[in-house]
């Protein structure tokens, strides 16, 4: 079986391809455990600074392969071994982690979209530190149109992005929103002709930085929504005494004021 999964790394940028275009990328059971298993691998190293989500062919992902996935969770306890019991220290389960496991990621994570990205498809592209998305692309909380609630981890990515209650409408509507509208409520972060390629060029930018603040930053981004003021304001420092004076930020500083690009270790 062809892999669902494909992964090319260059430049410390590691592309991670959603391939199943003849299904609109749509996840089955082979497709959660290779990107569970493709985003814990990258959790390992060093050398990636950014991470790029694309779909192959036309459509980012159409969300879940009902009728894949029917035929091996028709009985319930089945879904319940998966769903309820987790892997020793985990914090998501077998249909969490797909997308929850590009929140766990160090580096930033720029998701590039086509055509659709439904139901668990628009979980994966909500994981993301910051979408791209072509002018026609199409997103839905689509799982209230079978009968279930969205579970591949929106509780923690929606209500960070839009008010209380569009996500409301959002969840229990499953309505279709348009690329512009999308930008509108916060659910994108910029629309682009060529989504791939502007991913690209903001990932260049990304890498040609500090990979230790950027490392810091999204540390700092991710925990200080979590904490009182006291606490973040002491991340703040904690974060920033990791950084400060190491030699990739004097590299930085030497880089600016000799006017050439940084050479960062």
């Amino acid at each position: 079986m062809p892999r669902r999964v494909e992964v090319n790394i260059k430049n410390h940028v590691a592309e991670v391809l959603l391939n199943r275009p003849e299904k609109l990328n749509a996840l089955d059971m082979a497709f959660f455990r290779e990107l569970s298993d493709v985003g814990e691998s990258l959790k390992a190293r060093d050398d990636v600074r950014v991470v790029i989500l694309s779909g192959s062919g036309d459509n980012f992902c159409a969300g879940i392969d009902l009728q894949s996935l029917q035929s091996e969770l028709s009985k319930p306890e089945v879904f319940a071994e998966k769903a309820l019991i987790l892997p020793e220290g985990e914090v998501a389960n077998y249909f969490q982690k797909p997308a929850h496991v590009w929140q766990q990621l160090r580096v930033p994570v720029i998701a590039a979209l086509r055509g659709v990205a439904f139901g668990g498809g628009c979980q994966i592209a909500l994981a993301a530190d910051i979408r791209f998305a072509a002018p026609t692309t199409r997103l839905s909380v689509m799982e209230i149109k079978w009968g279930i609630i969205p579970d591949m981890g929106i509780s923690q990515s929606l209500q960070k992005l839009v008010r209380d209650d569009v996500a409301r409408e959002l969840v229990y509507t499953g309505r279709e929103v348009s690329a512009d509208e999308a930008q509108q409520l916060g659910l994108i972060s910029h629309i682009s002709d060529e989504p791939l390629e502007a991913a690209r060029q903001m990932a260049a930018t990304i890498v040609a930085k500090n990979p230790d603040a950027v490392r810091a930053c999204k540390t700092l981004l991710d925990q200080v929504p979590l904490l009182p003021v006291a606490e973040g304001l002491k991340l703040e420092a904690q974060l920033q005494s990791t950084v400060l004076g190491r030699p990739n930020q004097v590299e930085a500083v030497r880089a600016n004021m000799e006017k050439r690009k940084p050479v960062f270790s």
